[in-house]
């Protein structure tokens, strides 16, 4: 065995923290007399990078519209974002443990900031569904390169 096999993976949380975050109710104030349920779409995205020596940052990105009819009730944009030191994994497993399991541990905080931002800005929570990201992470596994051909 070499030295590098006898280390020890190390994973560890060094932040987490909101990257970035945008509400807008473009409606206010006539918006807060509506009585119906809005229509709600919410996206939200994963992207990683290498930021030092074992240091990566992973983020999640998600936008969500409230709308009744063409009126939009309020836009939330959040980047919930989160630092990780990952020493000695194998690199075969290093896409997974950046695409699966460091989104797992920032989406709670993603959640529970956009719960507490819609609650602020006047509206009851939007409180996200649980994302299966082994799901996400292999569709876009399977998902073509930008640029791709497809034939």
């Amino acid at each position: 065995m070499s030295e590098q096999d006898q280390q020890q993976a190390v994973f560890a949380i060094e932040k987490l923290y909101v990257k970035d975050m945008s509400v807008e109710v473009p409606n206010a104030p006539q918006i807060f007399l509506e009585r119906e349920a809005p229509q709600i779409d919410v996206q939200l995205a994963t992207q990683h990078s290498n930021v030092g020596e074992g240091v990566f940052e992973v983020i999640l990105t998600t936008t969500i519209t409230a709308k009744l009819g063409e009126k939009t009730m309020f836009l939330v944009e959040a980047a919930q974002a989160g630092i990780f030191r990952i020493e000695n994994v194998p690199a075969d497993q290093m896409d997974t443990v950046l695409g699966i399991g460091c989104p797992n541990i920032v989406f709670p905080y993603l959640r529970e900031t956009i719960s507490d931002v819609v609650s602020r800005a006047g509206f009851p929570p939007v409180i996200l569904n649980p994302v299966n990201f082994e799901a996400m992470y292999m569709q876009q596994q399977q998902a073509p390169a930008p640029g791709t051909p497809l034939n």
